[in-house]
């Protein structure tokens, strides 16, 4: 089994088209027909279902994209791991990154990151959490910033970069503003919820705070973006439950602490693939940021410590 094939394999697996894939990999149809074939045959099993449309992967297919994927990304660590030895980092710095992640400006994070290393490619996606972490596991990221949802695993861990409570917005006009005092999850029991979809960090320790309880919630309002649901609760369309720093985004909004959650906390991290399987650009990242947090901390006013 060849890195090549295993290139092969993993493009016309996101491709789901032989012909998409041989162009994206600048090969001819027929010799990445070939690669599949000798692939299959080495392997004894079936990796695609191939019809006129599209290609599919089989149970065999899905087993082994896992594990290739992250072959490709340990590969890729290995030969960036050599350039850097020899003096230039080089590469792609594939990133992941939850919306409005507290405890990490990207933005400013990645500028500084290009000015150090400019012969580095960046790549950025957002998503949800979930999605996030499945995808460094899977060698898909070199990291990604996003809620911490699980302990550290053989192909994920995490670095902490900063926790705080959540509350509760809502519009000046509504009921609970009204109280202008801490809320229990039991004052918020039949309101409609705004919220995101349950893939993102602030939905799971929300839901996972209320089953802690035993309650239920209707999340009428499901949204992919901070702005939507900050502007249907600003439109009296629902309440919503969401990390502290979000209140400094729509200032007109009420935000009222939210108490017995369970000892909830929202906490952001790094999530990285295991020690060896990190890339230099990745490593590179992360020394930035841990300079860029050290340089805020010594700056911080001596109660802050």
């Amino acid at each position: 089994m060849e890195i090549r094939q295993l290139q092969h394999f993993v493009s016309v697996a996101e491709e789901q088209h032989f012909t998409r894939a041989a162009e994206r990999l600048m090969i001819s149809q027929s010799g990445l027909s070939a690669s599949i074939r000798a692939l299959e045959r080495e392997l004894q099993a079936v990796l695609f279902v191939r019809t006129t449309r599209k290609v599919t992967l089989t149970e065999a297919g899905r087993a082994l994209l896992t594990e290739a994927e992250r072959i490709l990304a340990q590969a890729r660590a290995a030969r960036e791991a050599v350039a850097a030895v020899q003096g230039v980092l080089r590469g792609t710095l594939t990133l992941g990154a939850e919306q409005c992640v507290a405890g990490v400006h990207v933005a400013g994070l990645l500028a500084a990151f290009r000015r150090r290393y400019p012969h580095v490619e960046i790549r950025l996606r957002q998503s949800g959490t979930a999605a996030l972490a499945a995808d460094v596991a899977a060698g898909r990221l070199d990291l990604a910033f996003a809620y911490r949802t699980e302990p550290d695993s053989e192909h994920l861990r995490s670095v902490s970069l900063t926790s705080e409570p959540m509350i509760v917005l809502c519009h000046p006009d509504h009921s609970l503003a009204k109280k202008g005092s801490a809320l229990t999850p039991q004052d918020l029991d039949g309101e409609a919820f705004v919220d995101f979809h349950p893939d993102w960090g602030p939905r799971r320790i929300t839901d996972a705070a209320f089953a802690a309880l035993g309650m239920q919630r209707t999340v009428a309002l499901e949204v992919n973006d901070v702005h939507s649901l900050l502007d249907l609760v600003d439109e009296s369309l629902g309440i919503a439950v969401v990390p502290r720093h979000f209140e400094c985004k729509r200032p007109r909004l009420t935000a009222l602490p939210l108490q017995e959650n369970g000892g909830a906390m929202y906490e952001t991290a790094a999530l990285l693939p295991a020690a060896q399987a990190t890339s230099p650009a990745a490593q590179a990242l992360m020394a930035l940021l841990e300079a860029e947090l050290d340089k805020d901390l010594e700056a911080a006013p001596p109660s802050a410590h």
